[in-house]
């Protein structure tokens, strides 16, 4: 393949490092399990959409920006963490029930808002700026004139190996949802624990430190 190399140890590698459990695992595991099949997917593709949008600022190199500014590195890294902070605040003190009739009447899931969240809390990753930057350049051809094709290329190949294996996460998830929805009880309990999930994932990118 042309500018790359070694393609097949990429995807390899890039498998299994998807399937190693981070905060976009548990990110979309919270979502599946708190609101179902549908609310899980989309996670999953705001997940996946963010994954694009790095993949393009690596590939016009304006990751290294973050990479080699620390002041850079720190507003995209709080700005992260006071999202994830919000996302946890408000799931913490959410009373709906686990029910995916939705009859008239009652509040339907905001999907489009689980979709952006998913989007912004990976965006705002500053890992996963430094990871793009970091990896992928070792599949590339130092040779080669313009690297843009080549890091296209490997992060669209990365997004859709991660794509795939975050949805048959969603899914299975999604069915103990389904064993749950209509219960108040548990559907209050559930909340909590996503609610203080979120919280300690913003804590932990808060906390995280440039290398």
């Amino acid at each position: 393949m042309t500018g790359i190399i070694n393609y097949e140890t990429f995807l390899l590698t890039g498998i299994l490092l998807n399937i190693t459990p981070g905060n976009d695992t548990i990110f979309i595991l919270s979502r599946s399990i708190a609101q179902g099949k549908k609310a899980g997917i989309m996670s999953v593709l705001g997940i996946a959409t963010g994954s694009i949008v790095h993949t393009f600022l690596a590939a016009l190199g304006l990751s290294i920006i973050i990479a080699k500014s620390i002041i850079v590195f720190n507003v995209v890294k709080y700005a992260g963490a006071a999202y994830l902070l919000y996302i946890g605040l408000k799931t913490l003190t959410d009373k709906t029930a686990l029910d995916t009739e939705n009859p008239l009447g009652k509040t339907q899931t905001d999907y489009l808002k689980i979709y952006r969240d998913g989007v912004i809390t990976n965006v705002l990753n500053p890992k996963v700026a430094l990871f793009f930057i970091a990896f992928l350049p070792q599949f590339i051809d130092s040779n080669i004139k313009s690297t843009i094709l080549p890091f296209l290329t490997l992060g669209f190949s990365f997004t859709i190996t991660g794509t795939i294996w975050c949805l048959i996460l969603a899914i299975f998830a999604s069915k103990i949802f389904s064993k749950l929805k209509g219960n108040k009880n548990i559907a209050t309990y559930i909340n909590k624990v996503c609610g203080i999930t979120f919280i300690v994932l913003g804590i932990k990118v808060a906390l995280m430190e440039k290398r």
